[in-house]
């Protein structure tokens, strides 16, 4: 028989996440998976998954569960609270959820999305090729929505109960957010470029799994703010009428009719996501080879965390 997870209290947007949904943005299908995908895949190294494994993906606050057999779970995203029973465990280390204990996770802290990994993984029924719960079709997850209390999870097997530690410790750069200016940044003037590449933006309440809005000074589209439909990407910042930008997360539509001013550098994209509402931030342009060489140094980066994860004691050596 699996072992089953059970939703006591549920926190906001909670929904089940993993690597993401490839190869369907031609058909318009979002890529969705874990929004900041390092706290997604340290987690499940700290319970022994594959880095892709499916998890619980929360907001702000990841409510209560409880397990039918003993499992490993580890919480990462960012510093909140977490009680087992009633006594407290710190995040980013592994943890002993025996059966029948209830797992209390509180809010974060300087973070917005966070990760429960649960040994085994969650194994609900892949739709093309990914667990990943797309909430506006109704795609993927559970039921295409999203969690609530009440809801039990089917769970993979867990091979043993192994705590594990992060010998490296993980943290998200400070300074600028790094964009590559397009694919319409020929529709605003240098003006408009200097301001958006030098005044502070903010943070708004008007954010979920598919985009954020900014706030701060109006950005004009010299050429109109409206364009044929053509293809968006994750990190994508569309510029509508009303001149606050709108960043497209991980659900974002795969098509847009606004122009995009510049694109989030994937090494940036999870940094840019955690920020909490009211945070104020600057844009900073870089090349599109700049770009892809700080993505390949930050992949470096993850890696070398995740191969630093042991059980406690185990003797590491560095070269």
């Amino acid at each position: 028989m699996s072992n089953t997870l059970k939703i006591l209290r549920h926190g906001p947007l909670m929904t089940i996440q993993d690597g993401g949904r490839y190869g369907f943005r031609a058909f318009g299908v979002s890529t969705s998976g874990a929004i900041d995908r390092a706290s997604h895949a340290i987690a499940n190294a700290l319970v022994g998954n594959d880095r892709e494994a499916a998890t619980i993906e929360f907001a702000l606050a990841g409510g209560v569960i409880e397990a039918d057999e003993d499992v490993v779970i580890a919480v990462t995203g960012g510093a909140c609270r977490i009680e087992i029973d009633g006594q407290s465990a710190p995040p980013w280390e592994s943890h002993i959820l025996l059966k029948g204990q209830k797992l209390e996770i509180g809010a974060l802290r300087g973070a917005v999305w966070g990760y429960l990994a649960i040994s085994g993984g969650i194994s609900t029924a892949p739709v093309l090729g990914s667990r990943s719960t797309h909430l506006r079709t109704g795609l993927g997850g559970l039921d295409g929505r999203n969690l609530i209390a009440g809801d039990m999870l089917t769970l993979g097997a867990t091979a043993a109960l192994e705590l594990r530690t992060l010998g490296l410790p993980w943290f998200r750069r400070p300074g600028a957010i790094r964009v590559v200016p397009g694919p319409q940044d020929n529709y605003f003037d240098r003006e408009t470029w200097t301001t958006f590449t030098s005044a502070p933006f903010t943070v708004t309440t008007s954010r979920d799994r598919m985009a954020m809005v900014l706030d701060g000074p109006s950005l004009t589209a010299a050429k109109g703010h409206d364009i044929i439909s053509d293809a968006t990407v994750v990190g994508s910042i569309q510029v509508p009428g009303s001149g606050k930008p709108i960043v497209l997360s991980a659900d974002g539509q795969t098509t847009g009719g606004y122009p995009k001013i510049a694109t989030v550098a994937s090494v940036d994209l999870a940094r840019l996501a955690q920020l909490p509402s009211g945070q104020q931030f600057r844009f900073r342009a870089i090349s599109a080879d700049a770009a892809e060489d700080l993505f390949i140094d930050e992949k470096r980066r993850l890696d070398t965390v995740l191969e630093s994860v042991c059980q406690p004691g185990a003797k590491r050596y560095w070269t």
